[in-house]
């Protein structure tokens, strides 16, 4: 028996309610008895096609995803050049019935999202402008948010700035692809004089690419915030969403999560 299965399972958690979609290429019941298989540990729905449509449905799945939250990250670029709230905007948008904005943040990352739209744009280049713009919307935040951060850190002589999360999502240790690495090592670069605090709660140590810049210290987040001069929000952990916002308020504050709004 030959089947394939394009996983669904979400880094952080397996979840038993997946919908799986199975292949059977090279015989008729390749199909069936994978399902008989998975359905031991999956409650979820299970789809027979062949192979080809299987593997797209995967790549589809995650370049919709892509250019959902590109929308939503183009917004946050719009708002901040019209002096807007983003997430009052969105908010309000949101309230038509047929509306439904995802948040915005720091870029895409993970090794799904943030990869498989590629596939779809090089076996079809002329054919998907919108995947590939998305992508390079997604690609583009990082840059965006240092250029935010940096001049308000160079006012600082010797700037420490706490820079809150390194993974790719919430409460979880993956740094793969992660929108918050790619800020996190050029900050340290554009602010050689200064100090970067990181906090990862997920992390022991520091990726190599960071702890060989010299300026990049892992700490904790009370040590990180109360000793900043500015303290920026790359990934909603659920220690972070918890934090007494009190304590922030003589701090400069840079979310991208919208975490801490009511500070905004």
């Amino acid at each position: 028996m030959r089947t394939g299965s394009p996983h669904s399972r979400r880094p952080g958690g397996i979840n038993p309610r997946v919908n799986q979609t199975f292949s059977s290429p090279l015989n008729g019941d390749a199909g069936e008895r994978a399902h008989d298989l998975y359905r031991l540990f999956c409650d979820g729905e299970f789809h027979i096609t062949d192979a080809r449509t299987a593997e797209m449905a995967k790549l589809v799945e995650n370049a919709y995803r892509d250019v959902n939250i590109a929308f939503a990250n183009e917004l946050s670029v719009v708002a901040s050049k019209l002096n807007v709230d983003v997430w009052e905007l969105i908010d309000l948008a949101n309230h038509h019935p047929r509306v439904n904005i995802l948040q915005p943040g720091p870029g895409v990352g993970g090794h799904c999202i943030a990869v498989d739209p590629w596939f779809l744009v090089s076996a079809a280049p002329e054919e998907t402008p919108l995947i590939r713009t998305a992508r390079e919307v997604n690609d583009d935040k990082p840059e965006f948010v240092l250029n935010q951060v940096v001049p308000k850190a160079q006012r600082f002589k010797e700037p420490r700035v706490a820079v809150l999360g390194l993974a790719f999502k919430p409460d979880i240790d993956d740094l793969r692809e992660s929108p918050a690495m790619y800020i996190a090592e050029p900050l340290a670069d554009r602010l050689s004089e200064g100090t970067i605090l990181a906090v990862e709660p997920n992390i022991d140590e520091l990726p190599t690419s960071l702890a060989d810049k010299g300026n990049v210290e892992l700490t904790d987040l009370e040590t990180a915030v109360q000793t900043a001069d500015i303290v920026l929000l790359l990934v909603d952990h659920s220690e972070f969403k918890n934090y007494d916002q009190r304590r922030l308020q003589s701090t400069i504050v840079y979310d991208t999560r919208g975490t801490w709004r009511t500070l905004l």
